[in-house]
């Protein structure tokens, strides 16, 4: 673990210290209008949430989690030594423009050196995000009994050592950038990302490396095939006649097979032992039956989908962190001192330092007081926590449309709405609680919206759990930049709420309070969809039970006339269809 956590570390450290303020080189060092930097962010992040679905099927399938962070992390390097090299080199960047007004935009060539380096950060990572956090959890047991064992959780602990390290790189990176210079702003994070590859590969010997079994989507797709070719056959009334075969499924079912479910019934008729099948028992076609365990894998992700889809909209909520809070506290007092002033971009250091207050709190007080009244290990539900996370998120943006109606009004008292360089007098302190409460949403939400699709996603596909994470990330980062075009378009020239200079003539507050309402309605279907969520049934296998051979017997049922082998999983289920 010391080797994989610096990994992490110093990967975290360098992939925070590098976008934290991308929003400020797009504006001031490339002279890109705000809509334009804001969307090629977006955008980008989109990317980035795309890639890890594809390194998560090249990990699960053949390269295994190791390599696929390897190979993701030496391309995600490349990335950000081109983008460096782009900031040190004057002839790679337009002529400076203090002043913001009429500034000559970045050309053609140096925006495509630009998107060259996003592009390569992308691909990047994609093998990274995906098997980073599942692969540290590889270390560990964590069978449900060894997980409730334990008296402290993984994933808050995981989640505690990234936010410090963004916490360093919010502080220390962002303020070299905006006072030093950006070739060292950029520069170090790269260095920092080429430290994570050294310490990764040192602890190589020593890692638990689970290895991969085939791709799990031609899984998916065979159960569908399967359960599509006998949709016409006649369910059996017992499912414990369903086919099962534990030998086949011993490699993907490694903390315990997935037991039968009452939902989507239409997929157990994969697992209709017909004659065909009968025929073929020692060698059964795929592609025309499945195991009850294949098909609860496929029952998995369908059942976690809708829960998954409400973090889009989060997502699309809080985008605007990274662009107009920013672009908002550029222009607010933020002097600590007469000579002191704090970096914009470094305000999210209060979001990074309530999250990890709040997981120490919630780990130390709030489980234990909650683990009194509800008998859970883990104090309340994966689900419970993150519902309290997006009512929080919500209350966070209330709060940026109210700090928006003061800043405006404090301009308007001073005449500064037509100076967008001017300082308004107002302490930019007034951002700090939409921050906070980000901050705090993102320890309900964030961390267990990650500990609820690691624990719900069949084992051998939870680096595409991660990745749908990502996933999520992406899509929600286009709907922002959706909502931002479509906002900044339709809502005229005069009285435009988005601007492309002046943010103060803007309706920001209006924004925001349609992100408001977006939000109210995602917490709604969340509700209604985690209400009828059905947590996987597994059957865990216990280290005792694992040398005791003759509790796992196999027995044969003269189904389908007198042919048909169907496993039955334990003495117990015979018992009941043989008698003792």
């Amino acid at each position: 673990m010391p080797f994989i956590l610096s990994n992490e570390i110093c990967d975290k450290f360098a992939a925070a210290g590098f976008h934290a303020n991308m929003i400020t080189y797009l504006t001031q060092q490339l002279n890109l209008p705000l809509v334009k930097a804001s969307n090629t962010l977006t955008n980008f992040g989109g990317l980035s949430g795309f890639t890890p679905l594809v390194g998560a099927l090249i990990a699960d399938s053949f390269a295994g989690r190791y390599w696929t962070i390897i190979g993701g992390s030496i391309i995600y390097e490349l990335g950000m030594i081109s983008l460096t090299v782009s900031a040190v080199l004057p002839s790679l960047r337009p002529p400076p423009c203090p002043s913001q007004v009429n500034c000559k935009e970045a050309s053609n060539s140096q925006l495509w050196l630009l998107y060259m380096s996003l592009i390569l950060t992308s691909i990047g990572s994609g093998g990274i995000k995906p098997c980073v956090v599942t692969f540290a959890a590889d270390q560990f047991d964590m069978r449900r009994s060894a997980v409730a064992s334990r008296s402290w959780n993984f994933f808050n602990w995981y989640y505690f050592c990234m936010g410090m390290a963004t916490l360093t790189a919010l502080t220390v990176v962002v303020y070299i950038q905006d006072n030093v210079g950006w070739g060292w702003g950029l520069g170090i994070p790269a260095i920092g990302m080429a430290l994570s590859i050294i310490a990764f590969i040192f602890g190589s010997s020593l890692y638990n490396k689970l290895k991969p079994e085939g791709s799990p989507l031609v899984r998916l797709a065979q159960v569908v095939v399967a359960a599509a070719k006998k949709r016409k056959e006649v369910m059996p009334l017992d499912p414990g006649m369903l086919y099962q075969n534990k030998e086949l499924d011993a490699a993907i079912s490694v903390n315990g097979r997935l037991l039968h479910s009452d939902q989507f019934k239409w997929f157990d008729r994969a697992a209709i032992v017909t004659d065909e099948d009968a025929e073929d028992s020692k060698s059964p076609n795929l592609w025309r039956i499945a195991t009850v365990h294949r098909i609860e894998e496929l029952k998995c992700i369908v059942r976690m989908l809708p829960i998954w889809s409400t973090g889009i909209l989060l997502v699309t909520a809080s985008s605007h962190l990274h662009s107009f809070v920013i672009q908002q506290a550029r222009s607010m007092d933020r002097h600590l001192s007469h000579s002191f002033e704090i970096p914009p971009a470094s305000l999210s250091i209060f979001s990074i330092l309530t999250m990890l207050t709040g997981l120490v709190l919630y780990e130390r007080l709030f489980v234990p007081f909650a683990r009194r009244f509800t008998g859970n290990p883990s104090g309340i539900t994966c689900l419970q926590r993150m519902g309290v996370g997006l009512f929080i998120s919500i209350i966070a943006t209330i709060v940026s449309a109210l700090v928006e109606v003061k800043r405006k009004q404090v301009a308007a008292l001073h005449n500064l709405l037509d100076s967008p360089r001017a300082i308004i007098p107002i302490s930019v302190f007034w951002l700090l609680p939409q921050y906070i409460l980000h901050g705090i949403a993102e320890v309900f939400m964030a961390v267990g919206h990650m500990e609820f699709l690691y624990d719900q996603s069949p084992e051998t596909m939870r680096s595409t759990a991660a990745a749908l994470n990502s996933l999520e990330v992406s899509m929600g980062n286009y709907i922002g930049t959706l909502v931002v075009s479509l906002v900044h378009k339709y809502t005229g020239r005069k009285n435009n709420w988005l601007p492309d200079r002046n943010l103060i003539r803007g309706k920001l507050d209006y924004y925001y309070w349609l992100i408001t309402g977006i939000q109210a309605i995602n917490l709604v279907y969340y509700v209604i969809c985690a209400w009828f969520y059905t947590y996987k049934p597994l059957e865990e296998v216990k280290e005792e039970d694992v040398p005791a051979e003759d509790e796992i017997q196999h027995k044969q049922f003269n189904y389908a006339e007198g042919k048909g082998d169907v496993e039955l999983r334990r003495n117990v289920i015979v018992k009941n269809y043989l008698g003792d």
